[in-house]
């Protein structure tokens, strides 16, 4: 029997650590640096395995065959660094009914999937837009928390910051997630990671916000992001990262891997502030 992986292949731009110098190479990499040479050696390893940022999404068709492959069982997942305070169950519950899977291109497993969260009582979605080009710009399906399906509506893309604006019926009667003020986030507080992994919706991860304004290369520009280490996956694409307070953050956007093998804590995720303004944009052209 095949071995089902569940990740398919690697993709998306690759991560340029804003400590390399003009040749390339890290400061520790450096001959003179003073640096003990075999340490040099072991964090040259890791982060050269670690260079390369994926796109966080995945073709249905993979998702689903590795939830198969587990017998319908729950997947490993990796285990969060930090504790989680009991404000994050509260946060959990405000956030999990407004965030969908978005599935592009296709159904019955084939296409491009990730997640997406409403944003206001107009049932505007937030998605990422790398998720609808995977798709081959094909239809768009939403399904909510409660099984339920809709066709969902494009009703704008912007390739420059990888967000996408979809909306759905009004009978779909999706929450708005609340949004957090800008640069509001803080490196160490806990934020949860929200979204359908691997085909697992609804699934939530905790973490810290481990920097921010970090330099990475998201859609078609180089843009800052918010780092944390809050376990996200392919098929997370799209979902919130709130704070304890349920306000969305940022959007989970990019993860770097070590080998393709899926989260090892150094996941990106876009500003909300840089989300407001594109969808505020998008809407406003889009109606």
């Amino acid at each position: 029997m095949a071995v089902q992986t569940g990740l398919g292949e690697p993709r998306g731009p690759w991560f340029v650590s804003p400590e390399l110098g003009p040749d390339g190479r890290h400061r520790w990499d450096v001959p003179g640096s003073g640096e003990d040479p075999s340490r040099r050696s072991w964090r040259r390893r890791l982060l050269t395995a670690a260079a390369v940022v994926a796109l966080s999404t995945v073709s249905g068709a993979a998702a689903g065959g590795w939830v198969a492959g587990q017998g319908g069982g729950p997947g490993p997942t990796a285990a969060s660094a930090a504790p989680v305070p009991a404000e994050l169950v509260t946060a959990a519950q405000k956030t999990v009914p407004g965030v969908v899977s978005v599935l592009a291109g296709g159904g019955s497993g084939q296409g491009a999937t990730g997640s997406g969260f409403a944003i206001d009582d107009q049932q505007h979605l937030i998605t990422n837009d790398h998720i609808l080009a995977r798709g081959g710009g094909g239809t768009v399906t939403v399904e909510l928390p409660d099984g339920r399906r809709y066709a969902a509506e494009v009703v704008g893309r912007e390739p420059g910051s990888d967000l996408a604006v979809l909306k759905v019926p009004a009978a779909a009667r999706l929450a708005p997630l609340p949004l957090a003020k800008p640069r509001s986030a803080r490196v160490g507080e806990p934020v949860l990671a929200v979204g359908s992994p691997l085909g697992l919706a609804g699934t939530v991860t905790a973490g810290i916000v481990s920097a921010l304004d970090r330099p990475v290369r998201l859609g078609t520009n180089r843009r800052t992001a918010v780092q944390t280490d809050a376990s996200i996956n392919p098929g997370n694409s799209g979902g919130p990262l709130v704070n304890a307070r349920g306000e969305v953050v940022g959007v989970n956007t990019a993860i770097a891997t070590i080998d393709g093998n899926g989260s090892i804590g150094i996941g990106f995720a876009i500003p909300i502030d840089q989300v407001q303004q594109t969808a505020d944009t998008i809407i406003g052209k889009g109606g």
